[in-house]
């Protein structure tokens, strides 16, 4: 119990790669009469107009996929280089507007962030995390390089590994395209960093999307703090019923203790009559009883210390 405890604690103060404190999310689906890529835009960008214009809000940005939620994988190749079967590169996808990383915070590396004016008009452009970076151009600068997704795009900017699968797993390849220049979503969410308390800031949001998105669902609005401890909840569960029957044995093991100790001692008490009748006192006997009530403790620690020294390098 305690190594799982230990663990869970480290696995809390892992770096998730952005920052859920003072942050939330909502879905913000285009209606299905926005079929074109222009009719999409126009609403996207209104969303964070209007959004960005609320009082309180410090930043804005959307997303087709949340952290610790669900994934995708493309290919995600470097132009001009060549991969041996079974070592093409595969990673992680968010079809993100901008101001997404300064909403979820998390950090710029390198170059810059996705921008309003990367629209289809211009160069498709792509921004990824330190790991692919380092994959794809080891010793090289990955700013203004090559690659295949979503059609061909130029690296723009690199950030921070983002632990997009879970708390305890490494966060592997990760690419950010304009959602502006790919229009390959399957939903939008909202995220917005803001000052305001979670209530007062989900009555601004839906009050600020009303006009266009009068059936914003106020049921789903989520603080990004939420979908971090939905993630831990199972492994917090374990830690709390394994934490539960490790109380439960050390109780049984203290009434089974003090069992022994009154079952020796009720055996003794002719023994302890006839030593208090030749002059033995009281305390003497007290401290000869708990004297050899702890040498049977210690023994059985140290057997138990080295079995769960084994056992827990087994377990590593």
């Amino acid at each position: 119990a305690g190594l799982l405890v230990r663990s869970f604690l480290r696995v809390l103060e892992v770096n998730l790669g952005f920052r859920p404190e003072q942050a939330a999310t909502v879905r913000v689906d285009p209606e299905a009469h926005y079929t074109s890529q222009a009719q999409l835009n126009a609403y996207l960008d209104e969303v964070l107009r209007r959004v960005r214009d609320t009082p309180g809000i410090l930043a804005a940005g959307l997303t087709d996929a949340l952290p610790l939620g669900r994934n995708r994988s493309w290919g995600a190749p470097a132009k001009g280089q060549v991969y041996p079967r079974g070592k093409f590169p595969n990673a992680f996808v968010r079809v993100v507007s901008d101001g997404y990383l300064k909403a979820l915070g998390i950090a710029l590396i390198a170059g810059r962030d996705i921008s309003e004016r990367d629209t289809p008009s211009v160069e498709p452009v792509i921004v990824i995390n330190q790991t692919m970076a380092r994959t794809l151009w080891p010793g090289q600068n990955a700013i203004g390089q090559l690659m295949r997704a979503c059609g061909e795009r130029r690296v723009v900017g690199v950030v921070g590994d983002v632990r997009h699968l879970a708390l305890e797993q490494g966060s592997g390849m990760e690419m950010y395209l304009p959602m502006r220049q790919c229009p390959d979503i399957s939903s939008v969410d909202l995220v917005v960093r803001s000052s305001l308390p979670p209530a007062e800031l989900a009555a601004s949001v839906r009050a600020a999307l009303k006009p266009i998105a009068p059936n914003l669902p106020g049921k789903e609005f989520r603080t990004l703090q939420q979908l971090v401890d939905k993630s831990v909840s199972p492994r917090r569960f374990v830690v709390l019923l394994l934490g539960g029957f490790a109380v439960f044995a050390l109780l049984l093991a203290s009434l089974g203790i003090y069992g022994v100790v009154s079952y020796g001692v009720n055996q003794r008490t002719q023994e302890i009559g006839i030593r208090m009748a030749l002059g033995a006192s009281a305390s003497r006997l007290q401290a000869g009883i708990i004297g050899q009530t702890l040498g049977l403790a210690a023994v059985g620690i140290l057997i138990g210390a080295v079995a769960s020294r084994v056992l827990a390098r087994a377990l590593g």
